[in-house]
């Protein structure tokens, strides 16, 4: 079977003149706040697809008729953040630093230069150079970006991202993936790079699922809408629990695993060694200190859903609170790449009114618990909970276990390099 798919346009605005303009492009608007901003596939609107496509050959008017609206968005964005009442927050929690979650000097910063300094057009440029794509999968309509590779013999890698981040992830290694010998490497190592949203997040539909059942939707994309009998997959975060899901369930098609974590302990294990009990302490220890955010949205998501749509400071606090956990003294911007990035992953949650059913993937997302013989490569970071290999062992056939010398949980935003000459070399030994 094979499934069809469409390069998009890639806008968030969903007024009827982009719909009617652009006949062969869909839409990824939602409809409340999506019409926030435009983004633009710039290959697609420089008639790339050819005239014969019914592609119209002027786009001026359109343009500035969806700038307007987005401009008049923006507006409202801008509203929002000015009534927010953070300059209320009482005296008593200034000098909590970040002791009781996000540090209210560091967010009014942020919050002001989100304001007044942040460029989204900038951003929302650079975006528009990657590819985007979309398909119906078993029901499910996905976003994903698709990078071909320069190389002879490109190998198909798909990556997943996690919470709280998003596709956006994995933006500064896709060409580092994608053309290696412009990166100092060989041109024998390069990969076709396919970058899905998870349903519950970004682009893709908001529809929550399991790890297990987005698992499933990737071998369908990768071998019924793209074609490829068979590929590698990474990830981190939820997207490590993805790929291993994807191991799991899909061994006929995916040939190795490259991931930078692999679960937690849960309590029911048995005959643990020595340091997998001391890995499990330190999480015991970590979820009571820091881990009210994954009981909440294991719980309760829905309550955590109204405040978080309604405010974009609100939201902005709760993504910043999680990355701090992993920042180096409190560097919440270096640990997720820079301020700008860091931004930019917060506005793809704000515009596409995907924070609630992202937080529902926690609810009831336990995983297979199913060991995997597909051969796996681990790359563990220093910021990271540092497991030993026989944890890991547990669950995946590990073939590479790297400890990397430094980095945290977002470590292709914040060590790029690190993460891709780890991933390349692992790969490189199991093609």
């Amino acid at each position: 079977m094979s499934i069809p798919y469409k390069r998009i346009l890639v806008t968030l605005d969903g007024s009827e003149v982009s719909k009617q303009a652009f006949p062969h492009a869909e839409s990824l608007a939602h409809q409340t706040k999506a019409h926030l901003f435009l983004l633009w596939v710039v290959p697609y609107l420089s008639g790339e697809l050819g005239a014969e496509n019914g592609l119209p050959l002027d786009y001026a008017k359109l343009a500035q008729q969806q700038r307007q609206q987005a401009d008049a968005a923006m507006q409202e964005l801008q509203a929002l953040v000015t009534q927010s009442k953070i300059q209320h927050i009482t005296a008593s929690v200034e000098d909590a630093g970040w002791a009781h979650g996000t540090n209210l000097a560091y967010l009014q910063t942020l919050v002001a230069y989100w304001q007044h300094s942040y460029d989204w057009r900038k951003h929302e440029a650079y975006l528009n150079t990657l590819p985007h794509f979309k398909a119906t999968i078993n029901g499910v309509n996905v976003h994903f970006v698709h990078v071909r590779g320069k190389g002879s013999n490109p190998k198909p890698l798909l990556l997943t991202h996690g919470w709280p981040d998003s596709f956006y992830r994995f933006h500064r290694i896709i060409p580092m993936l994608t053309d290696p010998a412009r990166y100092g490497g060989k041109a024998e190592d390069a990969f076709d790079v396919i970058v899905p949203s998870m349903p519950g997040f970004g682009f893709s539909e908001r529809k929550a699922l399991t790890s297990s059942a987005v698992a499933d939707l990737w071998a369908t994309l990768m071998s019924d809408v793209l074609g490829y009998t068979n590929f590698v997959a990474a990830g981190g975060d939820i997207g490590s629990g993805v790929s291993k899901a994807l191991a799991e369930r899909h061994p006929d098609r995916v040939t190795a695993i490259h991931l930078t974590d692999v679960g937690y302990p849960s309590g029911q294990e048995e005959a643990m060694t020595a340091a997998e009990q001391e890995f499990a302490g330190f999480i015991q220890g970590w979820w009571y200190t820091e881990g009210a955010y994954a009981m909440l949205q294991s719980t309760k998501p829905q309550t955590l859903a109204f405040a978080l749509n309604d405010s974009p400071v609100g939201l902005a606090s709760w993504i910043i609170s999680f990355v701090n956990t992993g920042a180096q003294a409190n560097d919440v911007e270096a640990a997720f790449g820079s301020r700008d990035e860091l931004l930019t992953n917060i506005m793809i949650y704000w515009v596409t009114e995907t924070a609630g059913s992202a937080a529902r993937m926690y609810l009831g997302d336990w995983g297979d618990n199913v060991r995997s013989e597909v051969p796996a490569g681990i790359a563990l970071f220093p910021r990271e909970a540092q497991f030993p290999r026989e944890w890991a062992e547990r669950s995946v056939n590990v073939q590479r276990f790297s400890k990397l010398s430094r980095g945290g949980h977002f470590a292709p935003l914040e060590e790029p390099e690190l993460f891709v000459d780890d991933l390349r070399e692992f790969f490189r030994s199991v093609r």
